[in-house]
């Protein structure tokens, strides 16, 4: 897989909400094939105590454009002070990193569930998977109505149903304890879903009992992103692996959960 690594330009800026924003950047070269799953390494420039770069699912590619966009959520110094850039500013990334989802041949009916920085992935995947006609049903969850995202983008690629813990939107409760899992009428063939590791648990936990395959994109902390640092080890039935390049999907009956 060829990479990716040059000054990019941003060009776009986006604020659902306080906490959360999406940045596009223009790739001064042509952008290579970008799979769902993969992900960037962001340099924060000129920020103090900011030295590291950051790890970003890749949320979207405009390839004539030569274009690349993130959905980040504000959680530290470094996504906070990436989102203080300004229009016109010049970051660098290294991408594609990663592995990605594994749509299998025969999949006709696919359930994706995102919750918090989590749903990023996502839009990549839903578009694939309806160029292949299988129907997508998304489930985002989080803690109020200002926590569901992107929910016009995901409905491009199939239907979106949503949890909330005030019950503000959709269903109240937790993500796992949406009527999708409950009804008589549970037929998926496969689960992807990627956000806060109980979350991912819990469906992995369902998936099992359930008898669907299932795969999780997993969110450890990173430093390098070429599987150097060990930073971002995770327990398999293999033992450890990197996530930053086993990974960062993984089938949830390989991890050690």
């Amino acid at each position: 897989m060829s990479k990716i690594v040059e000054d990019h330009q941003i060009v776009d800026i986006q604020n659902p909400i306080e906490e959360n924003y999406i940045i596009t950047f223009k790739s001064p070269v042509d952008i290579p094939p970008i799979s769902p799953g993969n992900f960037a390494e962001i340099h924060i420039d000129n920020k103090p105590g900011v030295f590291l770069r950051r790890p970003f699912s890749i949320l979207d590619v405009d390839y004539q454009k030569r274009e690349i966009s993130f959905y980040i959520k504000v959680i530290g110094k470094g996504t906070q002070q990436l989102g203080e850039y300004k229009i016109g500013d010049t970051v660098n990334l290294i991408y594609p990193l990663g592995n990605s989802f594994n749509i299998p041949d025969a999949a006709k009916k696919v359930l994706i569930v995102g919750g918090g920085s989590g749903i990023a992935p996502f839009i990549l995947l839903g578009k694939v998977l309806k160029k292949r006609n299988i129907e997508t049903t998304f489930l985002l969850g989080g803690r109020s109505k200002k926590d569901i995202l992107l929910t016009e983008k995901f409905a491009k690629y199939g239907e979106v149903f949503a949890t909330t813990e005030d019950g503000s939107f959709g269903e109240k409760g937790l993500v796992t304890q949406h009527s999708v899992f409950t009804s008589s009428e549970f037929n998926f063939d496969k689960i992807f879903t990627c956000g806060p590791d109980p979350m991912m648990k819990a469906v992995g936990k369902i998936a099992q009992e359930k008898e669907v395959a299932c795969e999780v994109s997993l969110e450890n902390m990173m430093a390098c992103g070429f599987g150097i640092c060990l930073c971002c080890v995770t327990a398999t039935n293999e033992g450890n692996k990197r996530v930053c390049k086993e990974g960062p999907v993984f089938n949830v009956n390989y991890l050690k959960w």
